[in-house]
């Protein structure tokens, strides 16, 4: 005997589409938007480490302002790389000296001026303060993630001086 059809069709696509939209898309969105945050991530701490690289190999400015320049002209390619360029997005580039009776470091300052051979701190730190995630989560109308400081602390390296020539000064 056969039973009689009901009005059953559509059922299917029905459900397909209810856990498409409760499901799939939300689980689609969360991967791509974690995906973005994670290469961003890495971008910035790769772009700090470079600035602190850069910091190492050239002179000591007291305002840091030539590593600052350096770093708002190479950002890498990411999604927020305006923040940078903009200055919304904070760089600062502090030089250290070790002081002889504890080992700790100390802000470093000297009389010499800027780019003087005489003028050579022992370490350097650039920190990345005040970015924020913003391009995802601005589609779907979420408010921007803000992304904790980032920094390094590098030892000096050349200073770009020419220690056998120090009336060439040095790179700034």
């Amino acid at each position: 005997m056969r039973r009689p059809r009901t009005s059953e069709r559509g059922q299917a696509s029905l459900e397909y589409v209810l856990t498409a939209s409760a499901v799939i898309l939300p689980l689609t969105f969360a991967i791509i938007f974690t995906a973005q945050l994670l290469w961003v991530w890495h971008s910035v701490v790769e772009y700090t480490r470079e600035g602190g690289r850069y910091a190492t190999t050239h002179c000591w400015q007291g305002d840091g302002e030539n590593v600052a320049t350096y770093m708002k002209t190479h950002v890498p390619l990411m999604v927020d790389l305006d923040q940078f360029q903009n200055g919304e997005a904070l760089i600062e580039v502090k030089y250290f000296s070790r002081d002889a009776v504890s080992g700790q470091l100390v802000d470093f300052s000297c009389e010499g001026g800027d780019c003087s051979t005489t003028c050579v701190p022992d370490a350097v730190s650039v920190r990345i303060t005040n970015y924020e995630f913003r391009k995802f989560v601005s589609y779907l109308g979420l408010p921007a993630v803000k992304i904790p400081d980032f920094y390094t602390i590098l030892p000096m390296e050349s200073v770009g001086c020419d220690p056998d020539d120090p009336s060439q000064g040095c790179l700034p």
